[in-house]
């Protein structure tokens, strides 16, 4: 009887994967399964060439729908999205899915049984890219360099010519020699996800994460529907904007294409500005002293930055036929955390609303109605971007129910670190920004209300200051800008340690314990946390008992001639390097991953739910009209049995299309 079954598959489709992502690839009427290669509990790999007219063995396809047969690949979403659909149309008989008639997941295979190594490699800290970890897991069998080639050969349209007879296509029989080299691709691949198991075997992934895996994988099925009408509207509405900015530009500068950086910044230059960038912070700067044609084609400038009808199109593009975009979320997909990644449409960067009259504003893009747009609106193209997030709606008969949780990230610090005055201002609902300011300048602090200018200082010491950031971090948060002085910074970042010291030993208490660790190659416990260093990798236990992981930790020297402890990771460059952390930097991982978890764990409590979405620490939930928010709030802000004592809260609201409350 097979317990395990290890797969990899090379398919064709005449959909871009990057663009519209694997559900709508896989729900192409071009869609096929190419190669399928396999092992049954770790023996040889077998390769079914399915384009040359083998067929997958009966009791391969019925280990792929068992619930009971663990399935495994690298990036398991596209073999499991990409056999549901295959098996369905070709072996209908055989298909089944999960969940209930109700829910829009009906197309898919149970991800229950599956398991992906991707999601095991970024649980240890290593890449994302099977490639990169066989590289840095030195294994005896390795990725095959050729696959990108035969990739662009075999598996997406190709462009006619006379060379190739004008087909749009290659076949096997068109070059069978690549072909054989192919399936040897396809092949390794499956060898190579067998070696990456066998080399972490010693560091199993906790079925709690394997559990939460399945439910973001439940959620990207479901899919959250897009209101396709209005989605095409506000694509044309912005052709007809920008249009009409840049007829305004050409008017003014008599230039071919004003949109152009070198043509206007030439412009510009005939006016008497010398300009170095034309972003939306130098066209800002600039626009203090502009006057005349130089302010006008400036703000007109200014507005069409302002567009951001890219989300639009990725909406058009991910969505299938029933409206539904799917495929928005990564798991694990910031390893170093085991945060979510946002996909596609990026739910986590969506611009706010602001308007007051957002109904009416939305309504007139469905309708079509662009010249009352035009007329009671400033700038046709920033509303564009402030109704975004409205372009999600529930499916009818059915609504949002939006729920958050309230400022959990400093909750969370200030429970980890032991910093007894925040806790108490959560626990007395107190605004933290308020409370901040008056432990830091001792005075009462009230919002709109007495010495309520300190509150902005307050707030930003609050975003920049947590995790060990100074006067650059304040800058950074835009400081300067706001109106503080270079002078004032020093001292705020003084102030906000004097009122948080409890935070601050628990950077170094946490810098001490993660150096002890790797030092003496021991396990070690401080404020709470189990630090172990081992087989070349430092670990962190979370309280829900999942771990954190950096490969190949030393202790060293950085450019300033402090100790500091380096470990492999990916750099901001993408590339496999040596990084440096610290006491702070490590308590943000730590201080994120365990919102994570809670988070996670609010998610496993709401499964019952249809969650569509989720944006940082909110959920987005389609409701029946009769469900109640406030029961789902309640759940919601139940704190995890692994971390008793933290108070949490969620709020939440009602809405007939996603928006910000």
């Amino acid at each position: 009887m097979i317990h395990e079954l290890s797969i990899d598959i090379e398919t064709y489709s005449d959909e871009d994967i990057r663009a519209a992502g694997v559900y709508k690839y896989a729900d192409s009427k071009a869609f096929e399964i190419l190669l399928f290669s396999y092992s049954t509990d770790g023996t040889d790999v077998e390769t079914v060439d399915l384009a040359q007219g083998e067929i997958i063995p009966t009791e391969i396809l019925e280990a792929i729908v068992s619930e009971d047969i663990i399935k495994w690949a690298f990036n398991a979403s596209f073999e499991r999205v990409c056999l549901s659909v295959y098996i369905k149309r070709h072996y209908p008989a055989l298909f089944k899915s999960y969940s209930i008639s109700e829910d829009t997941v009906g197309d898919y295979l149970d991800p229950s049984s599956w398991r992906c190594s991707m999601v095991w490699s970024a649980y240890m800290g290593l890449p994302m890219s099977l490639a990169e970890v066989g590289r840095v897991l030195k294994l005896d069998d390795q990725k095959m360099t050729e696959g990108k080639a035969l990739i662009r050969y075999f598996s997406v349209p190709c462009r006619p010519t006379a060379t190739n007879g004008g087909r749009t296509r290659n076949l096997p029989e068109h070059a069978l020699e690549k072909w054989e080299t192919y399936k040897r691709y396809n092949m390794r691949d499956v060898e190579v996800e067998l070696a990456v198991k066998r080399r972490l075997a010693g560091y199993p992934v906790p079925d709690a994460v394997w559990e939460e895996y399945h439910l973001s994988e439940e959620i990207n099925d479901r899919g959250i529907r897009i209101d396709r009408q209005m989605v095409e509207n506000a694509i044309k509405f912005d052709e007809r904007a920008r249009e009409s900015l840049e007829s305004g530009m050409r008017h003014l500068t008599g230039l071919d294409n004003p949109n152009s950086v070198q043509q206007l910044s030439g412009w510009l230059k005939t006016k008497g500005l010398e300009v170095t960038s034309l972003d939306k912070k130098a066209v800002g700067e600039m626009l203090t002293d502009a006057k005349g044609d130089v302010r006008e084609v400036l703000m007109l400038r200014q507005r069409l930055s302002k567009s951001s009808v890219r989300k639009y199109h990725a909406m058009d593009t991910v969505a299938l036929s029933d409206d539904r975009a799917r495929g928005m979320f990564m798991f694990y997909g910031a390893s170093r955390t085991g945060r979510f990644a946002g996909r596609h449409v990026q739910l986590q960067n969506l611009p706010q609303n602001h308007a007051p009259d957002l109904a009416q504003a939305r309504e007139l893009v469905r309708t079509g109605n662009y010249d009352s747009m035009e007329m009671l609106y400033d700038s046709v193209p920033s509303m564009l971007s402030e109704l975004i997030r409205t372009a999600f709606i529930p499916r009818t008969g059915y609504k949002f129910c939006v729920a958050d949780f309230s400022a959990i990230e400093a909750r969370c610090l200030a429970f980890l670190a032991g910093e007894d005055w925040r806790q108490k201002a959560f626990a007395e609902g107190k605004d933290i920004y308020c409370a901040s300011a008056e432990k830091m300048f001792h005075v009462p602090v009230e919002k709109n209300g007495v010495n309520g200018e300190l509150r902005q200082k307050g707030k930003i010491s609050e975003l920049a200051l947590g995790y060990g950031g100074a006067s650059g971090a304040l800058k950074a948060m835009g400081a300067i800008d706001m109106g503080l002085r270079e002078e004032e910074l020093k001292p705020l970042v003084d102030a906000w340690r004097t009122a948080n010291q409890n935070i601050v030993q628990f950077w170094w208490d946490i810098d001490k314990a993660a150096k002890d660790a790797i030092r003496m190659k021991t396990e070690v416990e401080s404020r709470g946390f189990t630090f172990t260093c081992r087989s070349g990798m430092l670990f962190i236990k979370l309280p829900s008992g999942r771990s954190l992981s950096y490969v190949k930790p030393h202790i060293g020297v950085n450019r300033f001639g402090w100790e500091s402890i380096t470990y492999m990771g990916i750099g901001t460059a993408r590339k496999w390097e040596r990084l440096e952390t610290y006491g702070p930097k490590l308590t943000e991982n730590i201080c994120q991953a365990v919102c994570a978890d809670i988070l996670k764990y609010a998610m496993r409590t709401l499964s019952h739910c249809f969650i569509v979405a989720h944006v940082h620490d909110e959920l987005i939930i389609e409701c029946r009209k009769d469900a109640s928010l406030d029961a789902i709030c309640e759940q919601m802000g139940r704190t995890p049995p692994w971390i008793k004592g933290l108070l949490l809260r969620a709020d939440g609201y009602e809405c007939d299309f996603y928006q910000k409350d």
